[in-house]
């Protein structure tokens, strides 16, 4: 072999162990490998700015080397906005390539514990790159809502808590339409038919739910409320419940309803207003709107807290037996409340 043949074979291994060493080499390193780390990059990013959070986050083995990769990529196109997955393995030209062409990863969105407009918003903004402005003028935007047979009363009820697979940088109207997805799927229709039977809406079911769900954290006791409540729409009698007159207060620090509270002039205070409030008074739960869909049929038509003080509830047929239950409830809240301030002193 001619010594021009080796010297050239010599310079293309060379080579190939260079491209390798620069581009196509493992070159991230994370704190805890077992646990998913991503890389957040907004509308009009520049390369610069990835290389800086690259480098001050310290994921880079070599900094020098990314950089070098990063130059054939700087003119070729923008980088796509998105949250895109590192993991120990990957190269330079891997990352590259996912941040040019948008090769994201999708994060979970997790929707729960929800009982105002803006407690919905910020959550949904920590996790993504949606506007904050933005998603609160949709949820208060009559015209768009429209679309969805909502209103800016209820249209938390399109939002059924669990957590879900989305992109980062998904649009607000995007949510939406996948909102709406979500919710067609869990309104099958056995749920629809059970609804109809009561009868009430989803919607209607939905804000139900949010009162059952405030009303106590029981499971075994949500049917019995829900089917307490549904007793009371049948009978045109008003709902009066506590939580909406908390909710029309905006006050859920309140532990016990006096009358001048039951007085406030609100369409979500059920002593005033007769039926169901405008919209929910939370996001109920899958668990809560099956609660309402599954009721206990029974003759229930009011409920006290027991003097146990432990969140479980009397029922009662008639007003009368409701009164007794009432006065062993306050006898006992008084006596806690006196034993709580003489421990203080």
């Amino acid at each position: 072999m001619k010594k021009s043949s080796v010297f050239s074979i010599i310079i293309i291994v060379l080579l190939v162990i260079l491209v390798y060493w620069i581009a196509l080499k493992p070159n991230f390193v994370l704190d805890n490998p077992n646990q998913q780390q991503f890389i957040y990059i907004h509308k009009n990013t520049t390369i610069d700015s990835v290389k800086n959070i690259l480098f001050d986050k310290g994921y880079l083995k070599n900094n020098f080397t990314f950089s070098l990769v990063s130059i054939i990529y700087r003119t070729s196109s923008s980088i796509k906005s998105g949250a895109y997955l590192i993991t120990p393995e990957m190269s330079n030209i891997r990352f590259l390539n996912n941040i040019y062409k948008g090769y994201q990863t999708p994060v979970k969105l997790k929707i729960n514990n929800i009982r105002l407009k803006k407690q919905l918003v910020s959550k949904i903004c920590k996790q993504t790159d949606i506007d904050s402005l933005e998603m609160i003028g949709l949820l208060n935007d009559t015209a768009f809502l429209k679309s969805y047979d909502l209103t800016p009363y209820n249209c938390l009820t399109l939002f059924i808590p669990n957590t879900y697979e989305v992109y980062w940088n998904i649009s607000s109207e995007q949510l939406f339409s996948r909102m709406k997805k979500e919710y067609d799927k869990f309104w099958n229709k056995e749920r629809i038919a059970k609804a109809a039977k009561i009868p009430l809406s989803p919607v209607e079911v939905s804000i139900l739910a949010s009162i059952v769900e405030e009303e106590t954290n029981k499971a075994y006791e949500k049917p019995i409320v829900s089917g307490l409540y549904i007793n009371r729409l049948k009978i045109g009698m008003k709902l009066q419940a506590d939580p909406t007159a908390r909710y029309a207060l905006n006050d859920f620090t309140i532990d016990q309803v006096y009358y001048a509270y039951t007085r406030i002039d609100s369409p979500y205070n059920t002593y005033i207003y007769s039926g169901l409030p405008p919209g929910p008074i939370r996001v109920p739960t899958a668990e809560g709107i099956d609660a309402v869909l599954n009721y206990k049929q029974h003759k229930y038509l009011y409920m006290c807290a027991k003097p146990e003080l432990n969140g479980e509830h009397n029922f009662a047929e008639n007003y009368e037996t409701h009164q007794k239950y009432a006065a062993q409830y306050y006898k006992a809240l008084k006596e806690w409340k006196a034993k709580k301030a003489n421990t203080k002193k």
